[in-house]
């Protein structure tokens, strides 16, 4: 089969800086084909539409060598490629229509990603930038290393991977799986229902108001920080949670106890409902406050 393939040449990298370039070009795609996109810095924003086509639009910057634009059976390439020793004047901000049914891999340097309105799986990558995201029931990865992460959902069932080292994480409305990490930063969730819930963070707040279905398993644990769980519609299972240097508080009933006569650290087991699930919950430095909504 033909590759259809377009490359927008913007100018190489000469003594004499160039302008930078605009940028409008379309190409046909699959309805639930790939889309595979880099840029190494400024920004990618991708919204899904109902048109059989991947539209770019935006700015490539000064320096930029090319923009790779094209089509192998249904995978759809968006690359700005820049000079091997490269530095400033390579700032690119792409606007990307897709179709709606598409599934994503994005990859950044120092670049925000922007995600609205596509329904396929999403791979959602930067070094330095915020990534903000939707998910509709297919599973989403949205990872920064310095940068915040956001994904809203609808409440359908999928899997979900968020994480950063530096920043905060911040989840709405997903259900099914969530796995969600900083090492500085916050970790909320809000607004879910789960089975598998999986959250951590080194120096951070860890927060939860969502639901824990039944035969779940729950697991927060951060190091310097609060944890405050509210379980929404109760829950049922076998609950232990401990700290070093916090209080426990407990709605559900039973009293945390000392873990020694002579040094710190709090402990709390006991069973709520049918004890079919599992919570477990830990910190160092910081309390612990359990709850239901």
């Amino acid at each position: 089969m033909m590759k259809k393939l377009i490359v927008i040449a913007v100018g190489f990298l000469l003594a004499w800086p160039v302008v930078a370039a605009e940028v409008d070009e379309t190409l046909d795609a699959a309805a639930d084909g790939h889309v595979d996109v880099s840029n190494i810095s400024g920004s990618v924003t991708i919204s899904g539409w109902s048109r059989n086509q991947v539209e770019v639009t935006g700015t490539l910057g000064r320096n930029v060598k090319e923009l790779v634009f094209e089509r192998d059976k249904d995978k759809i390439t968006i690359k700005v490629k820049v000079p091997r020793h490269s530095g400033r004047g390579i700032d690119s901000d792409l606007h990307i229509n897709v179709p709606e049914n598409s599934s994503l891999d994005v990859g950044a340097v120092s670049a925000d990603i922007e995600v609205a309105d596509v329904l396929g799986e999403q791979s959602l990558h930067t070094v330095s930038g915020d990534v903000v995201t939707e998910s509709a029931g297919a599973d989403v990865v949205a990872e920064s290393v310095s940068g915040d992460v956001e994904v809203s959902g609808d409440k359908s069932d999928s899997e979900t991977e968020a994480s950063t080292v530096s920043g905060d994480v911040a989840l709405f409305r997903v259900a099914g799986k969530v796995n969600a990490e900083s090492v500085t930063g916050d970790v909320v969730v809000d607004e879910g229902s789960f089975n598998r819930v999986e959250l951590a963070t080194v120096n951070g707040e860890l927060v939860f108001q969502s639901e824990l279905r039944k035969g779940g398993k729950f697991s927060a644990e951060t190091v310097n920080g609060e944890v405050d769980v509210e379980f929404v519609g109760g829950v049922s299972a076998k609950i232990d949670v401990d700290t070093i240097n916090g209080r426990i508080r407990n709605c559900f009933g039973p009293e945390p106890q000392r873990v020694s006569k002579y040094g710190p650290g709090w402990e709390l087991g006991f069973i709520e409902g049918s004890g079919d699930g599992r919570v477990d919950i830990s910190t160092v430095n910081g309390g612990v406050n359990l709850c239901r909504k």
